[in-house]
């Protein structure tokens, strides 16, 4: 049987009668090129810098110093506008009118800036910098909360910060813990005002019977002796300037103390249990 070839022989095989034919070799599939991902970039020190970057300043008032610092951080913005955008830290300065501490704040700054541009996990720097003491002692800034020194306010000030781009995340503080904290808040309350309305007639009972003794004892006075009475008690009304006032003063009850877990005088003692109403550490577990 005669079969008519129409299309180019490229390749021939001899098939002997007692041989099968060879299956036909199928074609290959079409390779399809799929579209090359854009590589994602992560922080290291070949980063250049580029021409603009954001940041965000933080003031550092204390009283260890006279003049404040200024604290300034600068990000990076890495695979702008993808998925994989991130936002990290890449240069930190800090500018005073006080030139005391110039020598070791170019320092740390420097070392601080040279880390961000290494990359990888920077977030130790801050429990490095919040376990620096003063051998002079420390202070409370506004809010209660303690600081040894003024690098751990700085390591505190590189926190927030990396808290609000997202490098760092608060744990989450258990519902029921939250509402433990409340209770106890609620209750401590309720006691102070109710100790403070018991004790608010005896006050006014014992101020009125004083201020008629005063009078009984001023209506037998000379004119003179009268005249250095106003005059002492006016010098009396003058506070004394080595009472300064308390910048401790936040949020939390007046009584409270200071928590060593937090570092915040948000410590109250209720039913012989101490418990602090910032963080929730209870003794009572």
């Amino acid at each position: 049987m005669a079969i008519k070839i129409n299309k180019k022989i490229k390749a021939y095989n001899v098939v002997l009668p007692d041989q099968a034919a060879p299956a036909p070799t199928p074609a290959p599939a079409p390779v399809i090129e799929e579209p090359a991902s854009a590589e994602v970039i992560h922080m290291h020190e070949k980063v250049e810098r580029p021409d603009q970057l954001i940041g965000a300043t933080y003031k550092i008032k204390s009283p260890l110093v006279e003049h404040a610092l200024y604290v300034t951080i600068n990000d990076i913005v890495l695979n702008a506008d993808t998925e994989h955008e991130l936002r990290r830290p890449f240069e930190i300065f800090v500018n005073s009118k006080s030139m005391e501490h110039f020598q070791w704040i170019v320092a740390l700054t420097r070392i601080m800036s040279a880390v961000f541009r290494k990359g990888g996990d920077v977030t130790f720097l801050v429990e490095e910098l919040k376990a620096v003491f003063d051998p002079r002692g420390g202070y409370f800034k506004a809010g209660g909360i303690y600081m040894p020194s003024i690098v751990a306010e700085l390591g505190a000030v590189i926190e927030r910060h990396m808290k609000m781009i997202g490098l760092i995340h608060d744990p989450e503080m258990d519902p029921a813990q939250r509402a433990m904290i409340a209770e106890k808040r609620a209750a401590y309350e309720a006691r102070a005002k109710k100790k403070n309305s018991v004790s608010a007639p005896s006050t006014k009972t014992s101020s009125t019977t004083e201020s008629s003794s005063r009078n009984d004892s001023s209506s037998r006075r000379t004119p003179g002796s009268s005249a250095s009475a106003s005059a002492s008690q006016s010098s009396a009304k003058i506070p004394s300037p080595d009472l300064a006032e308390d910048d401790s003063a936040g949020s939390f009850p007046p009584g409270a103390t200071m928590c060593h877990k937090c570092n915040t005088n948000a410590t109250i003692v209720m039913d012989g249990c101490a418990t602090c109403l910032n963080c929730g550490y209870s003794k009572c577990g």
